[in-house]
């Protein structure tokens, strides 16, 4: 029963996120859209960004990343991040969720 909750448990959890650090963005406009021709001629898009993040102390960092849809303008995110500038991951969160610093520099 013991490894039957562990297998469920390890599956379940999002590598991406854990233990990765927090930047945390406006979204303005996508900088750029990658277009890649499928095998049966669908056409995927991811969406580039590159812009400027905060810490959670308020330190700004500029940081690239991509979607496969178009973000909202004006939405906050919460980025996952690894080695300082790989993006492994996000969030949406509302204004109130973001740190005091963060909103003093938004």
């Amino acid at each position: 029963m013991v490894a039957i909750v562990l297998v469920v448990g390890l599956t379940q959890v999002d590598w991406n996120r854990i233990g990765k650090d927090n930047l945390f963005v406006e979204i303005g406009g996508a900088t750029d859209v990658e277009e890649t021709t499928l095998e049966n001629g669908d056409v995927m898009k991811r969406y580039i960004y590159t812009q400027s993040a905060f810490t959670e102390e308020g330190d700004q960092k500029e940081v690239t990343f991509t979607a496969g849809k178009e973000l909202r303008e004006g939405a906050f995110l919460r980025l996952y991040v690894k080695d300082e500038d790989t993006v492994t991951s996000y969030d949406e969160v509302k204004r109130e969720e973001l740190p005091r610093p963060v909103i003093e520099k938004l």
